[in-house]
Parts: structure tokens; sequence; C-alpha cells
């Protein structure tokens, strides 16, 4: 089934990616191949003192956003804005499909659901009809 919406809940670890229409939701669940590891800086050492994003689970993110035309991307920390980061550079046609990105903490798979639905709702009503 053809699904018009879609909303990302992800982390450095896992992505859940849910496609929905009205009446129906189908959901992805994607994992990262290495779960990122908090990185402490010491002092006097070179480079930034981060993880390098996981390119790969990235792309695999930004292959099932493919086929929904608006996507909202959600999630409670950085890997949101890493997502938006990687999709303007490698996917930029998925990129511009992403309606917002907003934080959440740690939601039940029916609250993502319902949090999209309900941003999808508003946004549709903003948005010029659709042929």
């Amino acid at each position: 089934m053809s699904h018009f919406h879609a909303v990302v809940w992800l982390d450095h670890r896992e992505a859940k990616v849910f496609t929905f229409s009205p009446d129906d939701v189908e959901k992805l669940v994607i994992h990262a191949d290495k779960p990122a590891k908090h990185i402490h800086h010491k002092a006097g050492a070179m480079g930034p003192g981060h993880a390098k994003e996981d390119e790969h689970y990235y792309h695999g993110i930004a292959e099932t956003l493919a086929q929904p035309g608006e996507i909202l991307i959600v999630g409670p920390g950085q890997a949101k804005t890493a997502l938006f980061k990687h999709l303007h550079a490698h996917d930029p046609k998925v990129a511009a499909k992403v309606a917002a990105i907003e934080s959440v903490d740690h939601p039940s798979d029916g609250q993502i659901v319902a949090y999209a639905r309900k941003y999808f709702a508003k946004f549709d009503k903003t948005s010029p009809q659709r042929v």
C-alpha cells in the first residue's frame, strides 16, 4: 500500500520508520551497524572528540523514506539533525520532503504515530490541495 506520510523516530542506535495513510500504518526498524559510543575528549588530544556518524545507517533510513511524500523526523538527541544533514548531502530529493524536525523523548510506537498524525493534520490544512 502507498502511504503519503512518514515519521521517523531515531537515536544513534535505532530508527523506527512509520509510513501511514488515514487508516493504515507500516513500521520498519533499522539498527545502526555500530551503535555510537560516548567519547570523552582528553585535554591536548587532536580531533573534535566525537564519534564518526554511521553513514550506512543513515543511508538505510533514507532508502525507506524515498516513497512517502512528506516526512517528519523526531527523536531525543542529535541523530535527527545528523540524518537531516546526511539527506541534504546524499539524498536531496528525500531532504526536500522533510516537513519538520522535532525533539521527542522515547514515546511508544502508538504515541509516535499519533504525534505524526496530529502534526500532519495541521500541516495538510495549510498545504496546497493534492491532486
